[in-house]
């Protein structure tokens, strides 16, 4: 699972990184330590004119066909193994609405006493997740982007907290996951796994991430389990 991730690399230094097109405009997004499901997400996508463009979209997957934005609460995570049956994925994975959901990392709480931890990449670059995206026309017709994050099984490392974590591509992957190479539906699936154990690093946190009003660089801060108290 993955519901909550942070976002406070500078838009400049992504933009190079993820080779977005020279003309593209900054997004308007705030950094966030902090962002929660119906949050807004940093995503990356491919434009059939040969550029890669970077768009802010809702985090949680509303279907075309959804009467109500609420869908998007519990949409914000696919299962690898079923991102293509399921209904409200379905259409988009047929579409190729494909995207790389871009975050410095994410938390996930450990069962036995609630303890938060950090997820982040072992080398401290921008951890960049596979998704998908769709476009929704609300009764008012206002046109709504928003993406999931697809989940596979864990690593070692995130296989102590819990049973799934999101599928991080490597750079490699990017042509072929949004579409700027030539990929078979099988070859896209090989791709949602785990990332390697040695790419990836955790680390305690204080419990005030838990709540979403809490938003601010100290909540990635590492911290003694001891000195993580309830709020």
């Amino acid at each position: 699972m993955c519901g909550r991730v942070r976002l406070s690399n500078d838009y400049s230094e992504i933009k190079i990184k993820l080779k977005f097109g020279s003309t593209a405009a900054a997004p308007n997004l705030e950094p966030s330590w902090n962002i929660p499901p119906t949050g807004r997400m940093l995503v990356a996508t491919y434009a059939q004119g040969g550029e890669r463009i970077s768009e802010i979209m809702r985090w949680g997957l509303i279907p075309s066909w959804a009467k109500d934005i609420k869908i998007g609460y519990s949409t914000f995570n696919a299962r690898a193994d079923t991102v293509s049956t399921k209904p409200a994925f379905r259409d988009a994975w047929r579409k190729g609405r494909r995207c790389l959901v871009v975050t410095d990392g994410f938390y996930e709480w450990r069962k036995s006493d609630k303890q938060p931890f950090a997820i982040g990449m072992a080398d401290d670059d921008v951890m960049v997740m596979a998704g998908l995206w769709e476009e929704w026309t609300s009764p008012d017709n206002e046109r709504i982007k928003s993406c999931t994050v697809i989940t596979c099984e864990p690593n070692e490392i995130i296989g102590t907290l819990h049973d799934r974590m999101p599928v991080v591509l490597e750079e490699k992957d990017w042509p072929k996951w949004l579409g700027e190479e030539e990929a078979t539906e099988a070859e896209l699936k090989a791709l949602l796994v785990p990332c390697a154990s040695d790419r990836s690093k955790m680390w305690p946190v204080h419990k005030r991430v838990g709540n979403v009003r809490n938003n601010g660089r100290e909540l990635v801060e590492p911290v003694m389990v001891e000195q993580a108290l309830p709020l």
